[in-house]
């Protein structure tokens, strides 16, 4: 049986619905991050989850992709497809960090097919300044397709992704559709 903590009733019902089919993959790490692009941007929509434990670690905000044109106020759009400056959604491997535009970035590979240009897309996990560190009521930015947090929450995250001794998947789902 799945042991959920009391802290997951305040998680989204889509987000525990996933948390509980990564539970029961046994080639899924024990550490996950989730990123609900369904619900409201300035609300908490990115949770690291430790799947052994069945609780929230940490939360905090993130952006989604805006388009070539910039997405309507709660209009979502997802591709796979280069250039479209849109998210996709699915599954991918935290891979490698580096130094980039935006300061300390971390690789992405997509693992579906709904992602898996990611890599060559550019599509990586970073910080920047737009992105706040507590839930708001407007809308915060939007990226290029990158899933972008706050440079303070990134650094949350960087501690998380390595010091694991196995790669940490981030799943960027909607739960809207």
């Amino acid at each position: 049986m799945v042991r959920i903590s009391p802290i997951l009733g305040t998680f989204p019902k889509e987000s525990v619905r996933q948390f509980l089919f990564a539970k029961q993959k046994a080639s899924i790490p024990g550490w996950l991050v989730f990123a609900d692009l369904g619900l409201h941007s300035g609300k908490y929509r990115c949770f690291v989850i430790d799947l052994t434990e069945g609780r929230m670690l940490e939360k905090g905000l993130v952006t989604h992709g805006s388009g070539r044109n910039g997405l309507a106020t709660g209009e979502r759009l997802y591709s796979n497809q280069p250039n479209s400056y849109l998210s996709s959604l699915g599954r991918y491997r935290i891979a490698g960090s580096y130094f980039g535009q935006f300061g300390l970035a971390y690789k992405l590979l997509g693992l579906d097919s709904s992602n898996s240009n990611a890599y060559k897309r550019f599509i990586v996990l970073h910080g920047h300044e737009c992105v706040s560190d507590i839930e708001m009521e407007d809308l915060i930015c939007q990226s290029w397709g990158c899933p972008t947090v706050s440079p303070s929450f990134l650094k949350t995250l960087q501690r998380v992704i390595e010091n694991r001794p196995l790669p940490v998947l981030l799943w960027v789902y909607d739960s809207s559709e």
